[in-house]
């Protein structure tokens, strides 16, 4: 979104579905900076936030709320748990990455199949980063209609930078965020978290992650329960929530501010209370991740895992491909740069690994991205005439079927209507090829190697 260092700053920082040390480096110099060479006889700031343990963070759950509104992401069994729970899984799912105000791709794209009309009731949708905006209103689509499409061209077409953050840092981040909290709270609301529980009531599921900084594990949210919970009982601690969490998903580490999520633990306080309360801190579920399709144990062969859909439409808010720009002699312009190599690198082998998933499991898995058919570029924050002509970009390629293409040779698929058609979805299997070759692929694995 916002180009702070000549590229969208709330792009996620991904590494392969496993992160480390790619950013945790590019970070450390902010780290020490602001207090992790103090000694131990520092102070503790007046608005530090109350202790607690690794035990207690283990058995925590959101205040209010049942523990099974969230999963570890990490956590195969549990997620498998959770998609066999739902009965729509089975249906075509819906994968949004992050990628700031290239979103608008995204939000062109549904758009688009909408009008087309042979877009699909996905059973589960998964959002991260910029996904994690797109996700609720590609889901309760069905029950708003045109209003989910509308809110979604509103979001990406007409917005500046002044609606999303403000330069001026806080104390653990460069800027504050508070206009994009002001207009996701003008956005979700009490009507939309009634339309996401009427969807989760048939069976389809809403998924959005974000990373809890203080157990360096992703967190994936089942928003249609925390809908649910507020439509059913009024608790406004889950509209809460559910707006903090698509906050949180955006939360660029460092560069926006991380959200308190309030919590209490189980296992009791030390003073022999029933629960202890206290404030996780949750940001950007793309630091993880550019895209949440499964734990990635699972995507890197390290864990079984069985997937009820036979196809996955998974839409990349990013370009791959190198792209020139001179970078200043300052620290900003610099970091930004490496980090946008890194950006597209860890994409391509969080890519690598999805695909070569697809391809032990049969999974038709159908990719969609900003490639070489859209030359615009942009040069300050949320331009936009940009974003205006990413979304017409996105609109177009759904509307006639050309926005998606098969991961892998239709001869490795073991999901049906694979080759000419879309099958029962519709649509062409137009677009570029997307298979990565061996130069490609050992490129891909590299980066996830050295995240490690």
């Amino acid at each position: 979104m916002p180009k702070l260092f000549n590229e969208p700053i709330m792009q996620t920082f991904p590494s392969g579905p496993r992160r480390g040390g790619a950013l945790a480096g590019l970070l450390l110099a902010l780290t020490l900076s602001q207090g992790a060479l103090a000694g131990p006889a520092a102070k503790k700031p007046a608005d530090a936030r109350p202790d607690y343990t690794a035990a207690q963070a283990a058995t925590a759950q959101p205040e209010g709320l049942p523990a099974s509104v969230r999963i570890a992401g990490d956590d195969t069994r549990a997620f498998q748990s959770l998609i066999d729970g739902a009965p729509r899984a089975a249906d075509p799912w819906l994968v949004l990455s992050g990628g700031g105000e290239n979103g608008a791709f995204a939000a062109g794209l549904l758009a688009g199949w909408s009008e087309r009309g042979d877009r699909p009731e996905f059973g589960v949708v998964t959002g991260v980063s910029t996904g994690a905006l797109i996700a609720p209103f590609a889901f309760a689509a069905p029950t708003l209609g045109d209003k989910a499409d509308a809110a979604l061209r509103a979001n990406y077409t007409e917005i500046s930078a002044a609606d999303v953050f403000e330069f001026g840092g806080t104390p653990d981040s460069l800027t504050d965020t508070w206009p994009l909290k002001e207009r996701i709270g003008r956005a979700v609301t009490p009507a939309l978290l009634k339309a996401v529980a009427a969807e989760h009531a048939k069976g389809r599921r809403l998924l959005i992650a974000t990373t809890q900084v203080d157990s360096e594990r992703p967190v994936l949210w089942d928003m249609g329960a925390i809908a649910q919970r507020n439509a059913e009982t009024g608790d406004p601690r889950a509209l809460a929530l559910f707006r903090s969490i698509v906050l949180a998903s955006t939360a660029v580490p460092g560069v926006f501010p991380p959200v308190a999520i309030p919590a209490e633990a189980q296992d009791g306080a030390k003073d022999g209370t029933k629960t202890k309360p206290f404030a996780e801190l949750h940001d950007d579920g793309g630091a993880m991740a550019p895209f949440y399709l499964a734990p990635a144990a699972a995507l890197e062969g390290e864990a079984r895992l069985r997937l009820p859909t036979n196809r996955v439409y998974l839409v990349v808010n990013n370009r791959l491909e190198p792209e020139f720009q001179m970078a200043s002699r300052t620290t900003l312009s610099v970091l930004g740069r490496t980090m946008s190599a890194a950006i597209k690198a860890q994409t391509r082998a969080a890519l690598a690994l999805t695909k070569g998933y697809a391809a032990r499991t049969g999974l038709d898995l159908r990719i969609a991205l900003i490639d070489g058919r859209f030359a615009k570029t942009s040069e300050k924050p949320f331009d936009q005439p940009y974003m205006k002509a990413l979304f017409a970009h996105g609109e177009a390629l759904a509307r006639d079927g050309s926005a998606f293409a098969q991961a892998h040779p239709p001869a490795t698929a073991q999901g049906p209507d694979l080759g000419t058609g879309l099958g029962r979805d519709g649509g062409r299997d137009l677009g570029p090829n997307l298979g990565l070759d061996r130069h490609e692929a050992a490129e891909s694995t590299g980066s996830v190697a050295a995240s490690h």
